[in-house]
């Protein structure tokens, strides 16, 4: 969390997190396609020949917040990494400076392990800036649950949510539930800057 008293602005970065094709940018692109031009910039991505994510995506958002009993204006500058195991350093340097994290899984069955193995490595990531990951601010979204082979929500929350956090059934496509994944997310980071 960084503030700019000029601006008297409080700074929060939001990264979305998840195995590769999850739906991380189209969560993303979502959100963006929802909000009002007043309260947002410009959608930037960088992309692979293939159209997938290679670095990330990025756009800001605007609102406002009561903290310490005064209103500040929040800026909330929100990222994706990519999924592909190759960019372990990319997603390491993308979780630099986080301030909470959504953890997109993919619903659909046959990607269970692969949803296994990024919630891995992004435990070794919180670790690797000294966060536990129990603690710091996160949101579950299951995504694709408009598909035909998902898993059970139990199922999902038992491997991927044992901590407890907020989670959400999304379909990124139709952007269904993105809004209240943002949302919560988004007041997870505020109780944690007014501890």
């Amino acid at each position: 969390m960084r503030f700019n008293f000029d601006k008297k602005e409080m700074i929060i970065k939001i990264v979305f997190f998840g195995p590769s094709l999850g739906g991380k940018t189209t969560t993303l692109r979502a959100i963006y396609a929802q909000l009002g031009p007043e309260s947002k910039g410009q959608f930037m991505s960088i992309n692979t020949k293939d159209d997938r994510t290679l670095f990330f995506d990025f756009f800001d958002l605007s609102t406002k917040a009561k903290v310490h009993g005064g209103n500040v204006k929040v800026r909330y500058e929100l990222f994706t990494v990519p999924g592909q195991v190759t960019y372990s350093e990319t997603r390491r340097l993308v979780m630099k400076g986080a301030d909470g994290v959504v953890f997109v899984a993919d619903s659909q069955a046959e990607k269970m392990s692969e949803n296994i193995e990024s919630l891995k490595d992004l435990h070794t990531i919180l670790t690797h800036y000294d966060k536990d990951s129990d603690t710091f601010p996160t949101v579950i979204q299951y995504n694709k649950c408009d598909l035909p082979d998902i898993m059970p929500i139990d199922k999902l929350r038992a491997a991927l949510n044992t901590a407890g956090h907020p989670e959400f059934s999304t379909v990124a496509l139709t952007g269904k539930n993105v809004m209240a994944t943002l949302e919560a997310i988004s007041n997870e980071c505020l109780k944690a800057a007014k501890n």
